[in-house]
C-alpha cells in the first residue's frame, strides 16, 4: 500500500502510521484498502469475504448507491463498479444498464450491491423486486446473480444466505 503516512510492516500485511493522521486520512486509507481486496483477480467465494470492504465503501454515503461485482467463471473479480445513485431512500435500476456493464466486462457472474443510508441493511419488498427482475435480465445472457447485498451501518444481509436468490 503506497500511502506518504504508512509505511511497511515487518510482517507482510502489515504496516506502520509514519506520521500523524486525520479521521479523514484513516478512512481514505480503510478505502483504498477495501479497494485493493475488490480489485481484478481477488476470488470472492463467500459473502463474508465481500462484507467488511463493502460496508466501508458504501457505508457514508447520504444517498443510496447501487454497484455490481463483474466476476469470471472461477469467481474472480472483474471489475467493482459503482452503477446507479439515488436519494436518502431508493436509487432507480435500470436492468438494461446493468446487462451492458456485465456484457461490456464479460462477466460470468455478478454480485449486486446497494447501501440503505439509514444503516439499516434489511432488504425492502422493492429490493427484493429489483433483484428478481435483474436475476432474469441478467440469466437470458447466461449471467449468473451470485448474490445481492444490502450494505449498512449497522451491517450487511445477503440475499444469498437468506435464501431470497
Amino acid at each position: 500500500m503506497n500511502h506518504r503516512k504508512l509505511s511497511a510492516g515487518e510482517t507482510a500485511g502489515t504496516y506502520r502510521i509514519t506520521d500523524t493522521v486525520t479521521e479523514a486520512e484513516l478512512l481514505s486509507i480503510a478505502k483504498a484498502f477495501a479497494r485493493r481486496r475488490l480489485a481484478r483477480g481477488r476470488k470472492i467465494t463467500q459473502p463474508a469475504l465481500a462484507f467488511e470492504y463493502l460496508q466501508i465503501l458504501l457505508q457514508d454515503y447520504e444517498h443510496e448507491v447501487f454497484s455490481a461485482i463483474f466476476l469470471d467463471s472461477q469467481h474472480r473479480v472483474i471489475s467493482f463498479e459503482e452503477l446507479f445513485r439515488g436519494t436518502i431512500d431508493s436509487a432507480s435500476v435500470y436492468p438494461r444498464e446493468v446487462v451492458k456493464q456485465a456484457l461490456a466486462n464479460n462477466a460470468a457472474a455478478v454480485i449486486l450491491v446497494h447501501n440503505h443510508p439509514s444503516g439499516d441493511p434489511a432488504p425492502s419488498e422493492a429490493d427484493r423486486r429489483i433483484t428478481q427482475r435483474l436475476k432474469e435480465a441478467l440469466g437470458m445472457m447466461e449471467i449468473r446473480v451470485i448474490d445481492h447485498i444490502v450494505v449498512g451501518s449497522e451491517g450487511c444481509v445477503s440475499f444469498a444466505e437468506r435464501g431470497y436468490l
